[in-house]
């Protein structure tokens, strides 16, 4: 067998004897409600919400939550349209040949987009409700505890400070308040703005390096520096940055380019001593193989509301660890992406960083969840609670301003 034809049956079932003995003692189920809640704006509740939640219920009382963005009308639509009634009566316990069935048609459709994202939800609400049908975290489904903590970085979205101008005191309250030592920033994407993501010129390179040096000289290497770059340049204009930034050793240089031409990548890996970080932008472990075929990254960078849902999710982190890469999820999005995520990290052995927001666990969450995961001492732990173990406030799933659609039997 051909190492392509190999990988992708890393993560089938067949190789998963503890997943298929717990799916096994779950209660014999049926798929009776499917309910969607999405928010029309950021602005529509205090929890600044960009995502929908997909509840599936079921006949023994059993439920589960799923999670994508940031689509959200269309993604609600497209499950009710297309997705529910195909559902409805099915055995939630077969995440695995209900993925498949979905991805073929979605496939035939030219997979992708919404499809990906509501099939990645969808993947999500069932791996919860079995972990709650057996009354077992989810992490204990995937293998169990690799990691008791998982170390983590922040990403600077919107907060107290701005991160071009004061990145040191973002960097000062997170180390310590909660230990974290790895800080995430863009400063570059003004300049990929202004010149239409065609050339970068040594100004807009010695602008964009202010906050970058600014952390370097405040910080020393006591922390990591990840740069995020939204895949906005070419090959030319990103291997100048890259070399711009070598003196400053940051961790990774994230998504400088637009994903698919992994040729391209490459001769960036080539052009710099810098490590790759690829790809959040991807779904699915055929276009992840491709990446790894290229030996364009050193991390794996995944969605699991955009790649496929967590079943496609921990394929891909075998995937990379079969090349021996570690893999870095992509959590900058909704609550529920967090802490699949973070079932996911507890239990896979290849495992470098995760991604976590300050104005999320500050703020956000405390306005909507019930039990808000908070970093201790640079890392979080998975919640020791069934399926993915999210307790979300009846007072904002029941939202004045949530839009609510539910497809039942």
């Amino acid at each position: 067998m051909k190492r392509r034809e190999f990988l992708p049956l890393l993560g089938a079932p067949a190789l998963e004897p503890f997943r298929l003995k717990a799916a096994a003692a779950a209660p014999a189920m049926k798929i009776t409600r499917i309910e969607t809640v999405y928010w029309k704006s950021r602005d529509a509740a205090p929890f600044w919400p960009h995502w929908v939640w997909v509840r599936i219920d079921t006949d023994s009382g059993h439920s589960g939550i799923g999670e994508t963005y940031p689509r959200n009308e269309v993604e609600a639509s497209l499950v009710h349209s297309a997705v529910a009634r195909s559902l409805l009566g099915r055995d939630p316990r077969d995440i695995d040949r209900i993925w498949a069935d979905l991805y073929r048609v979605f496939d035939y459709q030219v997979t992708g987009g919404a499809e990906m994202r509501i099939l990645s939800a969808i993947d999500l609400a069932l791996w919860d409700l079995l972990g709650k049908s057996l009354n077992a975290p989810v992490y204990r489904l995937l293998g169990g505890k690799s990691n008791p903590r998982v170390r983590i970085y922040n990403t600077c979205f919107p907060h107290r400070h701005d991160f071009n101008k004061e990145p040191e005191k973002i960097m000062r309250e997170i180390m310590d308040g909660y230990g974290i030592k790895a800080i995430k920033i863009w400063p570059f994407d003004g300049a990929a703005r202004r010149n239409r993501h065609q050339y970068v010129s040594h100004a807009d390179i010695e602008a964009a390096l202010f906050p970058v040096r600014k952390l370097r000289d405040t910080f020393g290497d006591d922390i990591e520096i990840l740069m995020e770059f939204h895949s906005n340049w070419n090959l030319t204009a990103a291997a100048r940055i890259a070399r711009a930034l070598e003196p400053f050793k940051p961790m990774w240089l994230e998504d400088m380019l637009l994903p698919g031409n992994f040729a391209q990548y490459r001769q960036l890996a080539e052009a710099t001593s810098l490590p790759l970080c690829i790809s959040e932008r991807m779904a699915g472990r055929m276009a992840f193989e491709d990446l790894l075929a290229s030996r364009a990254a050193k991390y794996v960078m995944f969605d699991l509301c955009w790649c496929g849902g967590l079943s496609e999710g921990r394929k891909i982190a075998t995937m990379a660890e079969a090349y021996h890469l570690p893999i870095a999820p992509h959590t900058a999005a909704g609550p529920l992406l967090f802490y699949a995520s973070t079932h996911l990290t507890t239990a896979s052995t290849n495992v470098w960083i995760q991604e976590s927001c300050q104005r999320y666990y500050e703020s956000d969450w405390l306005k909507m969840l019930e039990n808000p995961i908070i970093p201790k001492e640079g890392s979080v732990a998975a919640p020791e609670l069934p399926g993915f173990g999210m307790r979300i406030r009846q007072e904002a799933w029941n939202h004045p301003a949530a839009v609510r659609q539910t497809t039942g039997a």
